[in-house]
């Protein structure tokens, strides 16, 4: 039967208590409050980590376990057999039982005394089974409830048809054949090809797309109709809403990337709302259609969870949950910091001035490149900051019309920076023949890439695909056996796509349409930012990271977060032409900041995967440093070779081992499901002088920012890295945990079984909701975890004062460190972690390093 927004709730049955029609303006402002609630996703071509609690932040984490059960039948903690085995291993000691006591009693309010009575009732807890899936239930939804009363699964054919549209219109560049109606919005476009879709109706929901077409063509007014007709209380709307965005939360995370740039630019953007309006019309137009099959009366019963969703018993053992993690990270902290005060007496100061010093960016694989590097070369300082450098650009390759932002992307580019030829710039024959050349380069990079998209078309149309494959299939063989044994030659790097070695050598940004009062300010914020305003080397070299790998669509996530799921190679290049210019150097002068005339800063790109470091531009470095340029390199490659040693370790292939060289091999082979680690490990961050943790092995655990607050006059940098870094690295840490401990709703489930869709993302099988998260060979080897579920600890070198002005400027950061998403500890002078952030204000002593390592020992 067709939609009647006249209907009473649920086809006649009684409106629930509580329950008042929603005007369209109070429906628009609750889809878009619910779209908010769920975590951006960003394309697979800049894949990032986010953070997937981002729209609940402002809750605490205890509470935020219940909120997603309830929204999403998501858990937020490992099984308790976990936890178990970790109290029996000693990983948990009583201490980190009472401590996670403590905090939960804090967060818990009224409900504090339902928690166990102390630490000894919390390790009997941990011990009692495991009925998570039972305690995780979501709140019912019309298609679930649908799929119960009837016994065909429409929750899964609804999902489904709301994914195989969002294919076609959020389509990034796949699709041969577009949608029709790409140019409306997402709701819009969605209603003019739901009522023609005779689909649903064939498959059994009769009436399916008459109920649409009477839907109102205005989203918020179409919501408002399907909440009167759902009878939805409307104490429960908001949570309602929510079960509903996280029902889709792969779609709806990407509906939500497409505003984010708008919305950082201050303007609205209603697509994540629109798109939770479809979903909210196909609980209408289910109900509506099979009304007459017993689901009305079906879903009058479910929906009294809406009235009164609690659920005493089953929200306590969630908190319970959440107790046994934060002991958990308890643990961890504690052995973190045993290690770090254990070994404080042995700091050193580096050489008065240093051979070389390699500013990495702080990314935990950098860690291990670090030790390595400066085992082989102990003259040469090494410098942790985020990997863009201070330069947020956009960057527009040579050829291209459109350019992309390297900057992490809570960060808008603040200026725009185009790729050129360095030779067409000192060209002898002025600038006409300067002009050929580029012209030249352009044209052969375009015909290059309209001759590979038209191949690409051709193989993939539907009048030749299978064609194609009887013909030319054969010619394949040879490729398809050198790519499964690893020895076709590695991937060609963006740069010289289409071009000749020479002229891809040439390639350079040009920073000429820089002003210089910006390039001077660039400038500047990059070294304060790294601490380096005194003691500089007469090498400089800024190491952004890139990864090769084939055949993986997520690629991206294993680039470099801080340059927008992209490489750093054009920030380090960018930012070594600006600090290079004497013209700069003369602007930072006069700022106090005074770079020795013998310096030369050099760009490079550490390769996560191959632990290969390249130099950038060496044949333009001065005649007078071209020895040390090359000393350099030598040592940068033996450090690569200890590196992979090291990371061979940690990986495994069908006999049980990897050697230093197979490492290499992995990044070639297209049947490769991990070819490197990513992030996987991440457990802490440190910003602080190099020497309070150069003396230790922290196993590529740690993002290692560099930060000397002795330097930071207004503790402008250190906001800059509270506010920026700590937040990316935050995310990052969050996503790794959560699709660590619920891989089904916060990850992306078996890459094995992954197919792209629109370009945009990736599917698990053929159908379903875009995926979201990690991949479980990102996180273990088969047999074990190799990331550990811990929430980051973060460890900051600085007066407390100036440490708590930033967290009370700033609410996200405060939401981060009082609601207890992220730990926060302070070293003092000494390099010994003194002191441990207990929320809004307050800090505490922490135990020195023996009495740590005693407890840990109990």
């Amino acid at each position: 039967m067709p939609f009647d927004p006249t209907m009473t709730p649920a086809a006649g049955q009684p409106t629930t208590p509580g329950q008042a029609a929603l005007t369209a303006e109070a429906a628009g402002a609750a889809l878009a409050e619910a779209a908010g609630r769920v975590a951006p996703l960003w394309p697979l071509r800049t894949f990032v980590a986010v953070n997937p609690f981002l729209g609940i932040a402002e809750q605490t984490f205890t509470r935020a376990a219940v909120t997603m059960a309830r929204a999403a039948g998501a858990r937020m903690a490992m099984p308790r057999g976990f936890y178990a085995r970790a109290i029996a291993e000693g990983r948990i000691t009583n201490a980190d039982l009472a401590a996670a006591l403590e905090t939960g009693r804090s967060e818990a309010g009224d409900r504090a005394a339902d928690l166990p009575a102390d630490a000894a009732a919390l390790k009997t807890l941990a011990g009692r089974g495991d009925d998570m899936v039972a305690r995780a239930a979501a709140l019912p939804t019309v298609a679930g409830v649908a799929a119960q009363a009837t016994g065909e699964d429409w929750a899964r054919f609804m999902t489904d048809q709301i994914s195989h549209w969002a294919g076609r219109h959020f389509d990034g560049g796949q699709a041969l054949w577009p949608s029709p109606w790409r140019h409306l919005a997402p709701y819009a476009a969605w209603r003019a090809e739901a009522v023609l879709d005779r689909t649903p109706d064939v498959m059994g929901l009769k009436g399916f797309s008459a109920a649409v077409q009477t839907l109102p063509e205005d989203p918020a007014a179409a919501a408002a109709e399907a909440l009167a007709l759902l009878g939805v209380p409307a104490d429960g709307v908001k949570t309602y809403l929510h079960r509903l965005v996280m029902d889709m939360a792969g779609w709806a995370g990407y509906a939500r990337y497409l505003g984010w740039t708008d919305e950082l630019a201050g303007e609205a953007d209603d697509t994540a709302a629109q798109f939770l309006a479809v979903r909210l019309a196909w609980e209408a137009a289910l109900l509506t259609a099979l009304a007459p099959q017993g689901v009305d009366r079906a879903w009058a019963e479910a929906r009294r969870a809406y009235d009164d969703a609690t659920d005493r018993a089953g929200e306590t053992a969630l908190m319970v949950d959440a107790l046994l993690q934060t002991a958990y990270d308890r643990g961890w902290q504690r052995r973190l910091i045993a290690t770090i005060n254990g070994a404080a007496d042995r700091i050193e100061t580096g050489p008065a001035r240093p051979s070389a010093q390699l500013a990495f960016c702080i990314d935990v694989r950098s860690e291990v490149y670090r030790r390595a590097l400066e085992a082989v070369a102990p003259d040469v300082a090494t410098i942790g900051f985020a990997g863009f450098f201070a330069f947020p650009m956009e960057y527009v390759r040579l050829g291209d019309e459109v350019g992309s932002a390297h900057c992490p992307v809570p960060l808008l580019p603040s200026h725009t920076v185009r790729e050129s030829l360095a030779s067409a710039h000192r060209c002898a024959h002025g600038p006409a023949d300067a002009a050929d050349r580029v012209h030249a380069a352009i044209d052969k990079r375009r015909a290059r890439r309209t001759a590979t998209r038209a191949w690409k078309s051709f193989k993939m149309a539907a009048v030749s695909a299978f064609s194609f494959v009887e013909t030319a299939g054969p010619s394949y063989l040879a490729k398809l056996v050198t790519d499964t044994l690893g020895t076709s030659r590695p991937v060609p790097h963006p740069r010289d796509d289409g071009l000749d070695g020479q002229v891809a050598a040439d390639l350079a940004p040009d920073i000429s349409a820089l002003p210089l009062d910006d390039r001077v300010a660039l400038g500047e914020g990059a070294l304060r930012g790294l601490s380096l305003t005194e003691g500089f080397a007469r090498l400089v070299v800024l190491v952004g990271h890139g990864s090769t790998t084939v055949n993986n669509p997520h690629a991206a996530g294993l680039d470099c977060g801080a340059c927008g799921g992209l490489t750093g190679e054009p920030n380090v290049r960018i930012a070594a032409a600006v600090l290079n210019d004497p013209e700069v150097r003369r602007g930072l002068a006069q700022r106090g900041l005074a770079v020795p005339e013998d310096t030369v800063f050099l760009g490079a790109q550490h390769d996560t995967t191959t632990d290969r470091v390249v130099l950038f531009d060496t044949a333009r470095v001065p005649d007078s440093h071209k020895a040390d340029a090359t000393r350099l390199a030598d040592r940068l490659y033996e450090a690569g070779a200890r590196a992979r040693a090291e990371r061979a370790g940690l990986l495994t292939d069908p006999t049980g081992r990897v050697t230093p060289d197979g490492v290499i091999d992995r990044s070639r082979d297209w049947s490769q499901v991990r070819p490197e680690w990513g992030l996987a490990g991440c457990a802490a961050f440190v910003a602080a002088p190099r020497a309070f943790t150069q003396h230790l092995d922290l196993a590529g655990k740690a993002f290692l920012h560099s930060y000397d607050w002795q330097r930071d006059e207004g503790f402008g940098v250190l906001e800059v890295i509270m506010t920026a870094p700590m937040v990316v690295a935050s995310w990052i840490s969050l996503q790794y945990f959560a699709s660590t401990v619920d891989n089904r709703v916060f990850g992306c489930g078996n890459k094995v079984l992954h197919n792209v869709v629109g370009t945009v993302g990736v599917l698990e099988g053929n159908a379903g909701d875009l995926r979201v998260g990690l991949p479980v060979q990102s996180l273990d080897d088969g047999d074990k975890l190799i990331h550990d579920p811990v929430r980051l600890p973060v460890l900051i070198a600085a007066p407390t004062d100036a440490i708590d002005a930033v967290i009370a400027k700033h609410e996200h950061v405060r939401h981060l460190l009082d609601h207890g998403w992220l730990a926060l500890y302070a070293f003092d002078d000494t390099g010994r972690v003194a002191q441990r952030y207990a929320g809004r204000g307050r800090w505490e002593p922490v135990a020195d390093g023996a009495a740590a390592q005693v407890e840990a020992a109990a």
